[in-house]
């Protein structure tokens, strides 16, 4: 039973006085009188549930606004043409004077059943850890640039940094600054991590990185390491 029923039957049927009934059930007496009224009004209905909806909204979405979104959603679709949020933010911008977040130009769009979710747009892979299943089966090297900051707190010299990474922990194997890296010299100082670890692992993760304009580390500097690490 609720509580409203409660405190209307103690009221009404117990003929008990409403001081009573408040300080028993820990409510208001305004609320208790409120109730009284709507329970004389309409009987039975004022149990239900009421929505708790504020009667206006001053900052929801104009209707006019509303419908055209929802008219530009149509004419782009219709038209072949890009009809997202962003792109529908952009007419409304440009050619109606005004501007709606993406936000809300997707909200008005989900209501209106104009959006139909696709779970399956999501690529399998993202479903899935991207890591080595065990230690020492994978390492990962990258670079870091990096400005230096001299004693001063003026900008230093530019340097790039360069780590490696254990794929299944994410243990720092071996960090080292340097002032520039090219192919071979990256490929010289890869063996620090075998020598500091005495590991060697089956495979190697890199990725074809551009450090600058004429420096790139890739494929080559990765395949004459390769024959170092044993795999």
């Amino acid at each position: 039973m609720s509580k409203a029923r409660l405190v209307i039957t103690a009221v009404v049927v117990e003929k008990r006085s409403v001081g009573e009934v408040v300080a028993e059930y820990g409510v208001a007496r305004s609320w208790v009188y409120e109730l009284l009224a709507r329970w004389r009004l309409e009987g039975e209905a004022a149990f239900e549930p009421r929505s708790r909806r504020p009667k206006t909204s001053p900052r929801a979405t104009p209707a006019e606004t509303v419908e055209l979104v929802l008219a530009l959603r149509k004419q782009l679709s219709e038209q072949g043409l890009d009809a997202g949020a962003d792109t529908i933010g952009w007419h409304l911008e440009h050619h109606h004077a005004t501007v709606v977040s993406r936000a809300t130009i997707h909200r008005i769009l989900t209501r209106a059943g104009a959006v139909v979710s696709d779970p399956g747009k999501r690529p399998r892979s993202s479903y899935l850890r991207f890591a080595a299943d065990q230690p020492n089966e994978c390492w990962q090297s990258d670079f870091t640039h990096y400005r230096l900051t001299r004693p001063d707190g003026s900008p230093g010299a530019d340097v790039e940094i360069i780590s490696w990474l254990d794929d299944h922990s994410r243990y720092a194997l071996h960090v080292t600054a340097h002032r520039r890296i090219t192919g071979p010299s990256w490929s010289r100082r890869s063996g620090k991590p075998l020598r500091s670890t005495g590991s060697r692992p089956p495979r190697s993760l890199t990725t074809g990185w551009s450090i600058r304009p004429g420096c790139r580390v890739g494929r080559a500097a990765a395949t004459a390491w390769r024959p170092n690490c044993g795999a």
